[in-house]
């Protein structure tokens, strides 16, 4: 299937996709500032450079996109049908590369929380209300992905 846009057009709109301050990752900072969390941003010494780290808790958290973070049995995470085997090794380099980062935040004492885009699309006003017991619960799970 050939792309319905010129090459530079497309590599134009893909540099415009932003890696950084996210609508999703915007609404978890609002609701964790709301809640009285304070937290540092994009923690350039910790491996895969976490969105939010609260290092009170020692709690890092990943606000992912379906579409290049993979996200399984999700219709975000398509496969475009344009040049399928470079896009397939670019999905796997990604999944490994969140893969190894993860482990060696876990095996460094940091919980990991990983949340998805597609949760964070929904406009209910109690969606987030589960994580400050979650951050703040000193036995809780190494890892939550959520949804």
């Amino acid at each position: 299937m050939m792309d319905i846009v010129d090459k530079q057009t497309r590599s134009r709109m893909m540099s415009g996709i932003k890696a950084k301050d996210t609508k999703p990752e915007m609404k978890v900072r609002h609701f964790l500032y709301s809640k009285g969390f304070r937290y540092r941003l994009h923690v350039r010494t910790l491996p895969g450079v976490p969105d939010i780290c609260l290092p009170r808790y020692r709690v890092v958290i990943f606000v992912q996109g379906c579409f290049w973070h993979r996200h399984d049995g999700c219709g975000l995470s398509y496969i475009p049908a344009s040049n399928k085997g470079r896009w397939l090794a670019k999905f796997q380099q990604n999944v490994e590369r969140d893969r190894r980062n993860i482990d060696l935040l876990l095996s460094a004492g940091w919980r990991v929380f990983v949340l998805w885009e597609c949760g964070l699309r929904r406009h209910e006003p109690t969606l987030l209300d589960w994580l400050p017991d979650e951050i703040r619960c000193e036995n809780g799970k190494a890892k939550v992905e959520w949804p």
